[in-house]
C-alpha cells in the first residue's frame, strides 16, 4: 500500500489569513486531498474486483452473473486510451481544469491580501484621526527618549 502525503509550504501572507475562512470555496490542498482519497478508494475497489475475479477463475467461488454483467458494463463504458486523439483530449481537458483551479487560487490569495492591506491602511487612518500612535511609532519615541536621556547624562561627564 502506498500513499501521497505532503506538507504544503505557507503561501505569501497566509499566516495573516489563517483565521479568515470561507467555507464555500475549496483550496487547492483540499481538492488534492479529496482526489487522493478518491484514488485510494478506487484502488481498493479495483483490488477487491481483482481478488473476486481471481477466485472465480480458480473455481474457489461460483460465478455470480449479475456481478459479471455489471463489470462488463463498466469495462464497456471505459474510453479507449490507446487512440492518441482520445488520450490527448483527456490530457488537454485535465490541464485546462487544473489551470482554472490554480488561477482561481492565486486570484483568491491576491484579493485577500489586497483586502488585508486596505484594512490596515483604514485602521492606520482611523488611529491618526483619533490621535492614537501606532505601536511602531510609540516604540520609536521610547527609544528616542532613552537615547536623549543617555546623551544628557553623558554631556556633563564629557565637559
Amino acid at each position: 500500500s502506498s500513499g501521497i502525503n505532503a506538507e504544503l509550504p505557507l503561501r505569501p501572507g497566509e499566516h495573516l489569513l489563517r483565521d479568515i475562512k470561507d467555507m464555500t470555496t475549496g483550496t487547492l490542498s483540499q481538492n488534492l486531498t479529496t482526489q487522493v482519497a478518491a484514488l485510494k478508494s478506487l484502488s481498493s475497489k479495483l483490488r477487491d474486483i481483482s481478488v473476486y475475479l481471481g477466485q472465480v477463475s480458480e473455481a474457489k467461488l461460483p460465478i455470480n452473473h449479475p456481478i459479471i454483467y455489471q463489470l462488463q458494463d463498466v469495462f464497456n463504458l471505459l474510453p479507449n486510451l490507446n487512440i492518441p486523439e482520445v488520450a490527448k483530449a483527456f490530457t488537454v481537458k485535465t490541464n485546462d481544469q487544473n489551470l482554472v483551479m490554480y488561477t482561481a487560487s492565486i486570484i483568491r490569495a491576491v484579493i485577500a491580501l489586497h483586502s488585508l492591506i486596505n484594512n490596515k491602511t483604514t485602521n492606520r487612518a482611523a488611529e491618526k484621526d483619533i490621535g492614537v500612535k501606532p505601536k511602531v511609532e510609540v516604540e520609536k519615541d521610547e527609544k528616542k527618549e532613552k537615547s536623549t536621556d543617555c546623551d544628557s547624562a553623558l554631556i556633563p561627564l564629557l565637559r
